[in-house]
């Protein structure tokens, strides 16, 4: 990676600052194409400013580019004159919620600005890798259909078929989305599309929780670090639904670079893969808070509302056959504990810091 240059969207924030440091340690040159919409969407906690900072700072060869994704001419330019040798897209609007709020603002930004980013490159660099940071929320609530049992901490999977987590074949039609999984599936589609028609190096992850040490976390997005936040923090935490018995699996943002950079060694065309912790690293909400009680030593100051989320997931959980079929050398590195433990840590030196 030491000659190549990255062209990383939503470089501020969690799954693109990760990226950039990844590739940044390798020696490579990192454009980040970053406007800090997360404060937009969710006000100054969900800035990402402290996170571009951090990377100017840190990495002699990244450059910040202050670039909106919906600027189509924009990012033509900026792909035109750099002509990354990858690129990986991780902006968005991220927040189920939200959207409802804003739905012009979400579908420009997950649908249409990935679209300019696909042809830009398919103008300037159509043999570079693509790779897309893509949502389980493409599969709507159509996982909630399958048969559950419920158990003393979580709900899980009653039929054995799916005790491994749930694979790309899974339906994601017919289904209720919310208005931030409708255009994030609209972006899913047309990365593929790209891939199988223009026979470009796509590909589409479609991620469980992802987190880590760099995530601003608030009520809206980031679920896990904005649990801790409240742990540490003393403050009120509201639960939405299913006895607090729904369940995630959590991947940490630099299994996520890892297996980024896997599929840029390696890339195929127009491929798919569900990318979360799996089973093992899997959790449900009342686990979720007895982990952070224990790291932290301070109980969890927490409310519970019967009302769930529209198109939230009860239980989702990423099988991993797929992806570790095509890239045999990649796993997960980091376990539920050392994610709870990072996050905890980060946020503590936020506070003293």
């Amino acid at each position: 990676m030491k000659n190549k240059k990255i062209l990383v969207t939503g470089s501020s924030g969690l799954i693109g600052s990760e990226v950039v440091s990844y590739f940044a340690n390798q020696g490579a040159t990192i454009h980040g194409v970053d406007n800090n919409m997360r404060e937009i969407f969710f006000g100054p906690q969900g800035s990402t400013r402290w996170n571009q900072d951090r990377l100017i700072n840190k990495f002699e060869k990244f450059t910040h580019h202050e670039v909106d994704i919906r600027d189509r001419s924009g990012i033509l330019n900026l792909v035109k004159e750099i002509r990354p040798d990858a690129v990986v897209h991780a902006a968005a609007q991220p927040s189920h919620d939200r959207a409802a709020a804003i739905p012009f603002d979400d579908f420009d930004t997950n649908a249409v600005g990935t679209l300019n980013l696909l042809e830009a490159c398919r103008q300037y660099c159509k043999e570079s890798p693509f790779v897309h940071m893509s949502t389980n929320k493409v599969y709507g609530d159509a996982p909630n259909q399958l048969a559950l049992v419920e158990l003393e901490t979580r709900w899980e999977y009653a039929d054995a078929k799916w005790q491994t987590g749930l694979t790309e074949t899974f339906t994601i039609d017919q289904s209720k989305h919310s208005l931030f999984g409708a255009s994030k599936v609209a972006g899913d589609v047309m990365v593929q599309e790209y891939g199988r028609y223009f026979n470009m190096p796509t590909c589409c992850l479609r991620g469980g929780c992802l987190t880590g040490p760099s995530h601003s976390g608030v009520e809206l997005h980031g679920f896990l670090s904005y649990l801790i936040k409240c742990n540490l923090e003393e403050k009120h935490y509201t639960v939405f639904g299913y006895k607090a018995k729904q369940v995630r699996d959590n991947i940490h943002a630099w299994d996520v670079a890892n297996f980024v950079a896997s599929f840029i060694d390696s890339p195929r065309v127009a491929e798919v893969y569900n990318l979360g912790g799996g089973k093992e690293n899997s959790i449900s909400m009342k686990e979720s808070f007895s982990l952070i009680e224990s790291i932290s030593g301070k109980p969890m100051n927490y409310s519970y509302s019967d009302t769930a989320r529209e198109g939230d997931h009860i239980v989702y959980y990423s099988d991993l056959s797929k992806i570790k079929s095509h890239y045999p050398k990649w796993n997960i590195t980091k376990d539920l504990n050392t994610i709870f433990q990072e996050i905890h840590d980060s946020w503590h030196q936020r506070k003293v810091g």
